[in-house]
């Protein structure tokens, strides 16, 4: 797993086609997506950006998305099977607003480049300083050049390990990936970014997140949802389980070191003292720690780090999220 070593010790080279980007512009869009999305729109500037949940007014997710305010527009990052439901609904609410929506998908060549030597690798094929990479901050963005054409610089985490995604014009993405990899950039395959994000404890909408989803299940509060700003969509419903409950909830998504080199698949149920108490969501081979994880919802009462269960007949500990911490 070449791509794995080098996304954990240098630099690794991602090209995924299951994320959707939508655009928002026009003078009101930040305070129209602030009544919207769960966490704090209103308060960011150019360069910015911030994780967020769209919810329905039950608190369960649309989606979860990543927003970024470019100076002139603002773009969202959504998982692609779902890229077509949340612009529609993002269109019902538009009112009065001065807003105009865009399906931007198609438009760009997307790569990530991440692990410890993204920032450097980044910075030689785009002709910039390693220290503006370096610099730039937890979904922040900015603008930058290739080969005379724009190409915008994103932060990103959802991978697992940090790095840095770049987009360009489409007819462009193939030659961006050629010199990433002449600048010391190591191809990931899909396998190896899977161990990556779940070794990351990193929950993806569509396998460990779904429509019925309180976010607060999936652990992703502290992130995607701000505590201190006014009214958005399923808000009410949050504030009760977060306040009249106690943050009690049914169940949790958990991470599970197993016992065995095996990797069960989604949907395999974990068992407590004989009884079914959750099933597997996401799991892989971990490289970093010679055995086989997962993530899985399970039951309250079984959540807690240190717990022993079975899951397909084997045995596992729940243990704390992220199974290994982020480098780069």
């Amino acid at each position: 797993m070449d791509g794995y070593d080098a996304a954990r010790g240098q630099a690794g080279l991602i090209t995924r086609t299951d994320v959707g980007r939508l655009t928002v512009s026009g003078p009101d869009r930040r305070s129209y997506l602030h009544g919207l999305l769960t966490n704090d729109i209103e308060a960011l500037k150019e360069g910015q950006g911030c994780y967020a949940a769209y919810l329905t007014a039950q608190g369960r997710m649309i989606a979860d998305l990543y927003v970024y305010e470019l100076g002139d527009v603002v773009l969202l990052t959504v998982p692609r099977s779902v890229k077509d439901i949340v612009l529609a609904k993002l269109d019902q609410f538009v009112f009065s607003e001065d807003v105009q929506l865009g399906d931007v998908t198609d438009a760009f060549g997307a790569v990530t480049v991440v692990g410890p030597s993204a920032g450097d690798v980044c910075a030689t094929v785009l002709g910039d300083g390693a220290e503006r990479f370096r610099a730039l901050a937890t979904h922040g963005n900015r603008r930058g050049q290739f080969h005379g054409r724009p190409v915008i610089v994103l932060r990103v985490d959802d991978g697992g390990v940090p790095g840095f995604e770049l987009l360009v014009e489409t007819v462009l993405g193939v030659e961006l990936r050629q010199q990433l990899r002449a600048a010391g950039a190591t191809d990931v395959d899909e396998r190896a970014a899977e161990a990556l994000r779940i070794e990351g404890g990193v929950p993806r909408f569509g396998r460990d997140m779904f429509d019925d989803t309180i976010p607060l299940e999936a652990g992703i509060e502290g992130r995607a949802i701000s505590m201190t700003k006014g009214c958005y969509v399923g808000q009410e419903v949050i504030v009760r389980v977060l306040h009249r409950g106690h943050g009690r909830l049914v169940k949790r998504l958990v991470g599970l070191a197993l016992d065995t080199d095996g990797v069960p698949p989604s949907g395999t149920p974990v068992e407590h003292g004989g009884r079914e108490v959750g099933r597997v969501t996401s799991s892989t081979w971990s490289p970093a720690l010679g055995r086989g994880i997962a993530l899985a919802y399970l039951h309250r009462d079984v959540v807690a780090p240190g717990t022993s269960v079975e899951v397909g007949g084997s045995k596992a500990e729940v243990v704390s999220l992220p199974f290994v911490g982020a480098s780069g």
